[in-house]
C-alpha cells in the first residue's frame, strides 16, 4: 500500500490513536507473504512506544479501545499485541477477552512472541535513571582504563556524540582521546540532565 493510499484510508490521521501530524508508515511484522496490507499509519508516540523506544504511556494507549475495532487486520493485529503489553491494566484484559479473530490473523498477532512481552522497555540508562539517546553527550562519573590501551579515561571527561549499543542496553560507545570505547553506562551522566 503506497502513502496515500494510507493517508486516504486514515483520514491523515493515526490509525490508533487518531492523533495528526508527524506520522509515519509502519509496517506490522513479521513479513507474511499472503497477507496483504500489512501498513498503517501512525504517529510518533505509538510507534516509539511499539519498537520500545520509550516507555509506555498507559493513558495513551485507552484510544485502543476504540482502534481495536477497526476493519483494517493490521490495526487489529497492533491493537492486540499493544493491548497484550497491557494486560496488567483491567481496561486492557478486559479489551482482549473481548477481540475475535480468525486463525491466520491470530497467527500473525501471535507471530513475533510480543503478546508475551509486558510493558517494561529497556532502554539505555545513565547512573542516575536518564534516557541516553543516540548523539547525547555524556560525563564519565568513574575513571575507566581502556582494555588494550594507554588511554586512561579519568572522571569527568567529557564523551560528544555517543552512540547506543543496539544488542545491549548497559552499553554505550563513544570516543575518548580519538579511540572508540564501548562504556557502561552505569559509569556515565548524561550532560545537561
Amino acid at each position: 500500500m503506497n502513502l496515500a493510499q494510507l493517508q486516504e484510508r486514515s483520514s491523515n490521521a493515526c490509525e490508533l490513536c487518531a492523533a495528526t501530524g508527524a506520522l509515519n508508515i509502519y509496517e506490522v511484522p513479521p513479513v507474511v507473504n499472503n497477507i496483504p496490507d500489512r501498513e498503517i499509519y501512525i504517529c510518533n508516540k505509538c510507534l516509539a512506544q511499539i519498537e520500545k523506544k520509550e516507555e509506555l504511556d498507559s493513558t495513551h494507549w485507552q484510544c485502543l479501545t476504540t482502534s481495536m475495532w477497526s476493519e483494517i487486520p493490521a490495526v487489529q493485529v497492533v491493537s492486540w499485541r499493544m493491548l497484550n503489553r497491557l494486560r496488567n491494566e483491567s481496561w486492557a484484559a478486559d479489551n482482549i477477552e473481548m477481540m475475535y479473530f480468525d486463525d491466520a490473523t491470530m497467527e500473525w498477532a501471535k507471530a513475533t512472541g510480543d503478546h508475551e512481552n509486558d510493558m517494561s522497555v529497556d532502554l539505555h540508562k545513565d547512573a542516575n535513571g536518564n534516557i541516553l539517546e543516540n548523539g547525547d553527550t555524556v560525563v564519565l562519573t568513574k575513571s575507566l582504563d581502556v582494555k588494550g590501551s594507554t588511554v586512561n579515561a579519568r572522571l569527568g571527561t567529557v564523551v560528544k556524540n555517543i552512540r547506543l549499543d543496539t544488542n545491549d542496553t548497559n552499553y554505550v560507545e563513544g570516543k575518548i582521546e580519538g579511540q572508540s570505547i564501548m562504556i557502561k553506562t552505569i559509569y556515565v551522566r548524561k550532560q545537561g540532565a
